[in-house]
């Protein structure tokens, strides 16, 4: 039975496969292509075949049929590439690709085969998107993401593990890692805004650069207010969105780091969350509808240089706090996390997760939240002087209700 329900995968990861090729080529004719629907689902079943063939026999088996049905695969595709006059080798690829497949839903795990047999499928159903997605790509973009990924698995496994400084706890390969990840977090959003375009208007790119700098989303949209004061309600919307992001952002960030922040951080952040959403909200149904929105660029996050400065504040926040707490004491600690917040709260966020084993959580989830609630105030302070009078005052009557509540929300958890 076992066997019988292998097969019976293969097969499937043929179906799989052949539904996309068929469907893509189902304006041919019969006979006008060199494979399709069927074509695909035998070649699963035939993997199967093969590889429970060499099971009992020797695998020699397998190999051979597999040459085999990649030279008369690859022939008939010869010939179709020569009338057509095309040079994709895509169709061939994905039946070889089917095959050894089909062969490992018997001989492997399951679960592995029928995972990349939709990882398949779903590469070649987006091929025109991928495409486009290529075509839209910038050499900076490129090269940054080439240079991060060298130095992310040419550089990190050299990175000592261990502390590298007196005071044990300047750990250059977590420092590393870490900078890799927001950056990585922030990336995401950056690439949905490129992707999406202006088509989801300034919410999108508000939220989008509350992963990546909220605090620059808020200076960008805060520009925009003096080209655009008919729109002050949906750009001051858009900072309070980025904000709300940057929150969740710093919450996810330190549970991840350290899950024990969980349930002291879930109702102070969420207060906050919850407070700027409302006011988004709110600005939002009560503003003008534009049928065009004004236009956020945003820059990439993954620049080395970017990457190799939070690093350094990361370091930096790090050392600092460790020093005052030691000569100082733990609530000195708090004084760092407040100058730190005006600029950026992933430092604080990445050093206090680190530290809380030492420092206690209630002191680590205390200056996360400072300097969470110190960043807020910093960008309603840019809000105002940038973008003028109107948003500064819709931004920072929405920011001290919702510092309001998550002062509120800290003592309750106390």
């Amino acid at each position: 039975m076992d066997l019988v329900t292998r097969l019976a995968v293969a097969l499937a990861i043929g179906l799989l496969v052949g539904l996309e090729r068929g469907w893509k080529t189902r304006e041919e004719e019969d006979g006008q292509r060199a494979a399709g629907f069927r074509t695909f689902a035998l070649s699963g079943l035939l993997g199967g075949i093969a590889a429970a063939l060499s099971k009992v026999s020797d695998p020699i088996v397998l190999a051979a049929i597999f040459l085999g049905y990649l030279a008369v695969f690859a022939a008939f595709h010869w010939l179709e590439a020569k009338a057509e006059k095309s040079f994709s080798v895509t169709s061939v690829v994905a039946g070889a690709l089917t095959f050894v497949l089909g062969a490992y839903a018997v001989l492997g795990e399951l679960t592995v085969a029928i995972g990349a047999a939709v990882v398949m499928t779903l590469l070649l159903a987006l091929r025109t998107q991928l495409h486009q997605w290529v075509a839209s790509l910038k050499w900076q973009e490129l090269r940054s993401v080439l240079i991060l990924l060298a130095m992310t698995f040419l550089l990190l496994p050299f990175l000592p593990q261990q502390p590298v400084d007196p005071w044990g706890v300047l750990n250059l390969f977590e420092i590393w890692l870490f900078a890799i990840m927001i950056a990585a977090i922030s990336f995401g959003g950056y690439v949905a805004v490129r992707i999406l375009g202006d088509q989801l208007g300034v919410l999108v790119a508000a939220a989008a650069g509350g992963l990546a700098s909220s605090t620059a989303a808020t200076l960008s949209l805060a520009r925009l207010g003096k080209a655009h004061p008919e729109s002050a309600k949906l750009l001051s919307a858009g900072i309070l969105i980025a904000g709300l992001v940057m929150a969740l952002r710093v919450g996810v960030v330190a549970a991840v780091l350290n899950p024990a922040l969980v349930l002291p951080l879930a109702v102070p952040i969420g207060a906050l969350a919850v407070g700027l959403a409302v006011a988004a909200a709110f600005l939002l149904l009560t503003g003008n509808r534009e049928k065009r929105s004004p236009k956020l660029e945003i820059t990439n996050p993954l620049e080395i240089g970017t990457a190799l400065k939070l690093a350094a504040f990361i370091a930096v926040v790090t050392i600092a706090a460790e020093f005052a707490r030691r000569l100082i004491g733990s609530t000195a600690v708090l004084a760092v996390a407040a100058i730190s917040g005006i600029a950026d709260v992933d430092a604080v966020t990445v050093s206090m997760a680190r530290a809380a084993g030492h420092m206690g959580l209630d002191v680590a989830a205390l200056a996360i939240i400072i300097a969470v609630g110190v960043n807020t105030v910093s960008k309603a302070v840019i809000a105002a002087v940038t973008g003028g009078r109107a948003i500064g005052l819709y931004v920072g009557v929405a920011s001290f209700v919702a510092l309001i509540a998550t002062g509120l929300g800290w003592f309750f958890v106390r």
